[in-house]
């Protein structure tokens, strides 16, 4: 019997998602696509779970992006093009509401670079690297890739990854600001998972709603975004009772003394 394409491990609040197809550095096939989109809406309709960890098996690759053996039918059936294509990943990350934690554990190209944007945060292994090989392979990114790295990178950076298809190692994403951190790949999955408990140590609607407030507003030009911000701060402020207020300042003192220590 053959293994899953997706593992999914649940433990304490925290959904560790698992590309498992190795032997073929992770490549997003019909099926892994499939998985993806089902594993994010059904953990969108899970509360238990707070925040999700998504990486690949093994150290060579994150994902290397769609199955072409499979789209050029080499393997399978699935053609590029095709008129009736499998549930999209990336929409499925964009509507889950709780944050995604990226553990790029080796290389994300193309597609596999557009799943990595889709998460809230990344975290790189020193094995990371990025590639955007859309303009070589002769086809148009699909995910969301030609607008997102642009506004996480800068226009002038993404142009030079975008239009040479050349690769960008884990500590250069670092500091053009593509990842948040680099670590050696044995840390890797411990340090997302610690950063997923700090998550975790929030409460739960309020990292909801204000990851919320900051993907609608990064989608808007920036007056409309404060417009934004100021609407939902009022409509919240509502909400908010002072006994609430001094409960939680006695947590966030405590934490401050905590880590202060």
């Amino acid at each position: 019997m053959s293994e899953p394409v997706l593992l999914i491990e649940r433990s304490d609040g925290i959904a560790t998602l698992t590309m498992n197809r190795p032997e073929a550095m992770n490549a997003l096939s019909t099926q892994l696509r499939a998985e993806l989109a089902k594993a994010f809406d059904e953990l969108a309709a899970d509360e238990e779970i707070g925040v999700v960890i998504l990486t690949g098996r093994g150290e060579r690759a994150f994902t290397a992006g769609l199955d072409l053996k499979e789209l050029s039918g080499e393997t399978g059936n699935a053609r590029w093009g095709e008129s009736k294509p499998p549930p999209d990943p990336v929409t499925a990350m964009m509507r889950y509401p709780r944050p995604i934690i990226g553990a790029i554990n080796g290389v994300a190209i193309t597609g596999g670079f557009e799943i990595a944007l889709a998460c809230d945060v990344l975290v790189a292994s020193s094995n990371a690297r990025f590639a955007d090989t859309h303009v070589r392979m002769g086809i148009m990114p699909g995910w969301g890739l030609s607008q997102r790295l642009s506004r996480r990178i800068g226009i002038s950076r993404a142009k030079e990854l975008s239009l040479t298809g050349n690769f960008l190692g884990a500590q250069e994403a670092a500091d053009w600001g593509l990842v948040n951190r680099v670590v050696p790949p044995r840390e890797l999955l411990p340090h997302c998972k610690s950063l997923a408990r700090d998550m975790l140590s929030c409460p739960s609607e309020m990292v909801t709603r204000y990851k919320e407030v900051i993907d609608k507003g990064f989608a808007e030009n920036f007056g409309r975004a404060l417009e934004y911000e100021a609407q939902e701060s009022r409509a919240h402020a509502r909400e908010v009772t002072p006994d609430q207020i001094a409960e939680n300042r006695k947590k966030v003192t405590a934490r401050g003394r905590t880590l202060a220590n």
